[in-house]
């Protein structure tokens, strides 16, 4: 039978991934919608959790498709009710909130699970299985988009909380710290802040390889040219990209797979195969990298960003 699920967050990411990797599951049944100002057509709607823990007590599982900065309340909510939830990227605004999220999950006896839609790209997979026999000499992300294409207007990604050119570079973190076959730290970073904001529009960040590796990311929300998301990787085998957040893959200058769109419908397989066991899935190890380059970053101000 169908896990009911309610969708929290009526917004672009919501009505492009969320939405259609819903529906074309068969292991779920999107009941509900809850949104100030958004519906679905055909589903029952709530401006508020409250209402639709009150009003759908059948329901069973949480998607929060909503900003950081208020999902703490939201997910906390939700697992006092006994319900499952799932996490859109980053899991919260702070580790302690997330760990917080984790043990609560424990206590109900539900699952939680903080996704990483980015590891679920196509190609991640065989660039992870590509290194697991090789040693890595040389390591870039460059991560480098335009925030005003695709964040037009959202004033939440530059408050406390909101993580700024980390938002997008987070997916990058998530894949880094998927397809390694060991953990990295961060010992360097350097933060960019418009002058008229609380998040860094730009980072520049340096990991230390327990292999000896040059490992670095640079991430940057200016580029009006042409958007990056590309992991170079040279190693004593040869040399590797992972380009398009993950969607393909060259090997030696080669390309070997053109992958496809499906980062979302593999989430929700996840989370339905989580609730079948028992099981969640909470690695914050993406979120630990963030944390890291707040607490190390040596802060540069730079000019004011308007939309």
């Amino acid at each position: 039978m169908a896990e009911k699920l309610a969708l929290v967050g009526i917004g672009k990411i919501a009505r492009d991934q969320h939405i259609p990797a819903i529906e074309n599951n068969p292991d779920w049944s999107l009941q509900a919608a809850v949104s100030r100002h958004a519906s679905i057509d055909g589903l029952d709607h709530f401006e508020t959790l409250d209402e639709l823990l009150d009003r759908r007590p059948d329901i069973t599982t949480i998607s929060l498709a909503i900003p950081p900065q208020p999902r703490f309340e939201y997910a906390a909510k939700a697992l006092h009710a006994g319900k499952n939830v799932m996490l859109e990227k980053p899991p919260g605004q702070s580790l302690a909130e997330c760990f917080t999220l984790e043990n609560l999950a424990k206590e109900q006896g539900v699952s939680i699970f903080a996704t990483w839609h980015s590891r679920y790209s196509d190609c991640v997979p065989d660039l992870k299985s590509w290194l697991s026999n090789r040693v890595i000499r040389k390591l870039m992300i460059t991560w480098k988009e335009d925030v005003r294409r695709w964040h037009p207007g959202q004033e939440w990604i530059w408050e406390p909380g909101g993580m700024g050119v980390f938002d997008p570079g987070i997916n990058a973190l998530s894949i880094l710290t998927e397809i390694l076959p060991y953990p990295v730290h961060l010992s360097e970073a350097s933060l960019e802040f418009p002058e008229n904001r609380s998040t860094p529009i730009a980072a520049d960040l340096i990991f230390v390889d327990p292999t000896g590796a040059d490992m670095r990311a640079v991430f940057d929300w200016r580029e009006d040219g042409p958007q990056a998301w590309d992991i170079d990787v040279e190693t004593d085998q040869g040399s590797a990209k992972l380009s398009d957040g993950g969607a393909k893959l060259e090997i030696d200058g080669t390309v070997v797979k053109q992958g496809v769109d499906h980062e979302y419908a593999n989430l929700y397989a996840r989370m339905a195969e989580l609730i079948r066991h028992g099981n969640s899935d909470m690695d914050l190890y993406p979120m630990i990298h963030v944390c890291d380059a707040f607490s190390l970053g040596r802060r540069l101000t730079t000019d004011a960003f308007h939309y």
